[in-house]
């Protein structure tokens, strides 16, 4: 008996010294979870989330249940999930506009940025700057010398003001200090076939939609937007090659309500990262031009900070805030 009580103490003194607890390993989960996209059905967050959650529902050993809640530039759905019990089971999956742009682009927010925990980073989606055939230069080196000589005049398409698409624009002009003339579309589709038709002279939009123009000769891809070069598109170089620095690759990741433990979002991270590493979800995700790259819950706070103060700039430069 003595022995046993001895054991036990010198146990529970570990567990002090460590700082380990009951409450830093919880019973989760226990059952379904549920992973909110903030956008339509059919959309690549959607698909993307679809893919994950299967593998990641194995990994807890729940099902996840994605549920799309769209509308206002993706704070419906990113407002439902910070009001939500902070207990694991409400899970955001979510692009840099709830928690990294729209707090520049809106006058208010249903929620506080602040509100959301980021758990991991899970995925980017490489954009590729391309051109019609009516635009005669071969490099971006050559597409800043044009835009030099002609300010305002090489139009660029884009989703929509505030999409992804639109800042990378942006950005560009910033960073090489140029005048490109914006025309908006109601979404990439328009973009698309009005780029095509030659309505408009280029875009920096994502691959997975214009891969299949590129390979067909009817766009032109002339630089990424990765710090890299893409097994994707060989031979391609990164816009930062003319433009060091330049770096615009939309991620994804998941948030959960800013009260959740610690003990939970641990479980979530470990969870996540260890889905996007089978082969069968990066293989997926490839197919849809996604590269799967996770975090520590460390890593991606640090990296939402960092392109905070990074679109902020980009969003005021160009005259697009709100406040």
């Amino acid at each position: 008996m003595k022995s046993i009580l001895s054991i036990s103490s010198v146990m529970a003194a570990l567990l002090l010294c460590t700082g380990v607890h009951a409450a830093d390993t919880p019973s989760f989960p226990t059952k379904p979870l549920r992973m909110v996209v903030p956008f339509a059905p059919g959309g690549g967050a959607d698909m993307t989330a679809r893919i994950i959650s299967e593998t990641l529902a194995k990994k807890l050993g729940q099902p996840v249940v994605v549920e799309n809640k769209a509308g206002a530039g993706a704070t419906i759905g990113a407002a439902y999930v910070a009001r939500s019990a902070p207990d694991g089971y409400t899970i955001l999956y979510t692009t840099p506009g709830p928690q990294i742009t729209n707090p520049h682009l809106m006058k208010s927010l249903p929620y506080e940025p602040d509100d959301l925990k980021p758990v991991s980073k899970v995925s980017i989606a490489p954009s590729v700057l391309v051109i019609n055939s009516n635009l005669q230069v071969k490099s971006v080196d050559e597409l800043i010398a044009l835009a030099r000589n002609k300010p305002g005049q090489i139009r660029y398409a884009s989703a929509g003001i505030g999409a992804s698409s639109h800042l990378n624009g942006e950005l560009l002009q910033t960073m090489a200090k140029i005048k490109l003339q914006h025309v908006p579309y109601k979404g990439t589709g328009e973009a698309l076939k009005d780029l095509v038709g030659g309505n408009t002279d280029m875009a920096i939009d994502t691959l997975a939609v214009y891969m299949p123009y590129i390979k067909s000769g009817k766009l032109t891809a002339l630089g990424v937007t990765t710090p890299t070069e893409l097994s994707l598109l060989p031979g391609i170089a990164p816009i930062g090659k003319s433009l060091p620095g330049y770096d615009a690759s939309p991620m994804n990741y998941l948030s959960v309500p800013a009260k959740t433990p610690e003990g939970i979002v641990n479980i979530l991270n470990k969870a996540v990262n260890a889905a996007i590493k089978e082969p069968e979800v990066k293989d997926k995700l490839l197919q849809q031009g996604i590269l799967a790259e996770g975090s520590s819950q460390q890593e991606i706070e640090a990296l939402i900070s960092k392109e905070q103060v990074k679109w902020q700039k980009v969003i005021v430069g160009a005259g697009l805030s709100a406040k």
